[in-house]
């Protein structure tokens, strides 16, 4: 039997415009429309759901994730001093690294930083 695949994870946001355009400018995203006011932010074959003011998400945990609690790691396609300039020209302070990192594929460099909510991003590169 073949082991699940991540499908998509789930965050919440506090103010969608902003969310929006941080997702799409700063992590290169894209933004998907889903139904009951919701939009997605989809990573290649994988993808962010998104909870926020006004959306009904429908059938909800006991505890859903609240704005500011999600912790992702994405795998940066080049190396990681690309990812570095790239928060930088959005102005995005980096709260840790480059530094090594275990992933999916081993070892790689990562950066950290946060979104406008303070969840705790994560590109990691094997490069």
């Amino acid at each position: 039997m073949e082991a699940p695949r991540l499908d998509h994870v789930v965050i919440k946001v506090s103010d969608w415009e902003r969310s929006n355009a941080f997702y799409r400018d700063v992590v290169g995203a894209e933004l998907i429309e889903l139904p009951r006011g919701r939009v997605a932010y989809r990573l290649g074959n994988a993808q962010i759901n998104v909870h926020g003011p006004g959306s009904s998400p429908g059938v909800l945990p006991v505890k859903p994730v609240e704005p500011g609690n999600s912790d992702l790691c994405l795998e940066w396609a080049g190396p990681i001093e690309d990812a570095v300039a790239r928060l930088e020209r959005h102005g995005v302070s980096i709260v840790d690294g480059p530094i090594e990192r275990e992933g999916v594929r081993g070892t790689g460099r990562s950066v950290y930083f946060n979104d406008p909510d303070g969840s705790l991003l994560e590109f990691i590169s094997y490069e």
